[in-house]
């Protein structure tokens, strides 16, 4: 079910909560109308689902039922927001994914074993964010081959031709956030031969 259902299921329900907490309360329209300002014809409509909710008529029937405003709209569960995905082991690395909606920003905690490898630049659309947590990180970016060292970050225009990977003398672990492009296939960045 998308959010986009989700919300109009919580909101159709929303007309016969309404009704069933007034009912439980022995009030009337009538009544209800005079504690919350809130005309008849407005309370009939939200309860038959004819108006749609909105904070602004929500709160003040709230406060007149005494209730908490969850009461009136019974606010989805919220899950346990642990992300509990399993490691992903590629090319001799392992990546732990931090996020578990597809699309939009995606995060992993990468562990690279300890290799000497030789780099192979590559490029795809977006930005990239990396964080070394733990051990030596070299990275190659356009022209800079650089070696970042645990609490640095670098972010970089991943349009440039760059790698990273363990430097050779021990593992290394990042962090390593992009948007939907970076999820494309990586090209391969060849140099220009003269």
């Amino acid at each position: 079910m998308s959010e986009d259902d989700e919300m109009d299921t919580v909101l159709a329900e929303v007309g016969p909560r309404l009704r069933r907490i007034r009912k439980e309360r022995g009030a009337t329209l009538a009544g209800l109308s005079e504690a919350t300002g809130i005309s008849v014809s407005t309370l009939s409509r939200l309860e038959s689902g004819l108006r749609k909710p909105s904070l602004e008529l929500l709160l003040p029937i709230a406060r007149a039922h005494e209730v908490a405003l969850d009461e009136l709209v019974a606010a989805p569960v919220v899950r346990d927001p642990r992300v509990r995905a399993e490691p992903i082991r590629r090319h001799g690395r392992t990546y732990w994914p931090l996020t578990r909606q597809p699309g939009g920003l995606q995060a992993f905690k990468v562990l690279v074993p300890q290799e000497k490898a030789e780099p192979e630049p590559r490029t795809h659309e977006g930005y990239e964010w990396l964080y070394v947590m733990a051990g030596k990180l070299r990275m190659v970016l356009g022209d800079h081959d650089i070696v970042l060292t645990a609490g640095e970050a670098v972010e970089f225009d991943t349009r440039v031709p760059h790698w990273f990977g363990s430097t050779g003398e021990g593992p290394v672990e990042f962090l390593s956030l992009f948007g939907p492009q970076g999820e494309r296939m990586h090209v391969r960045a060849r140099p220009k031969r003269s």
